[in-house]
C-alpha cells in the first residue's frame, strides 16, 4: 500500500508545494500530489501551480498569518527556481 510519503517521493514537488495545492483545491494531500504531478506534465501546469501557491499565500496574508505567509513565499521562490517556465512574463 502506498503512503502519502510514497506519493510525494514519486512526485516532482516538495511536501510544502503539495500541501499548498491541497489547501488551495480543498483536497487531501495524497490527491494533491497526484494532481501536482500531472500538472507538471501539461503545457501551462507549472503556471497553474504557481497561481495556487500565490492563492494560498494571499489567504495567509488576509488572515494575518505572517509565519505561514513567509513560509509560502519561500515555497513559491523555490518552486520558481526549480520551474523557471512558471515565472511571470515581463511585458514588452
Amino acid at each position: 500500500m502506498l503512503t502519502v510519503d510514497d506519493l510525494i517521493a514519486f512526485c516532482d514537488l516538495r511536501l510544502e508545494e503539495v500541501q499548498a495545492i491541497a489547501e488551495h483545491e480543498h483536497m487531501p494531500v495524497s490527491m494533491a500530489a497526484v494532481l501536482g504531478q500531472s500538472l507538471l506534465h501539461t503545457e501551462h501546469g507549472t503556471e497553474r501551480i504557481r497561481d495556487m501557491l500565490m492563492g494560498v499565500m494571499r489567504l495567509a496574508v488576509r488572515r494575518h498569518d505572517v509565519p505561514q505567509a513567509r513560509h509560502l513565499v519561500s515555497t513559491l521562490r523555490h518552486f520558481l527556481h526549480k520551474h523557471p517556465d512558471a515565472a511571470f512574463r515581463r511585458a514588452a
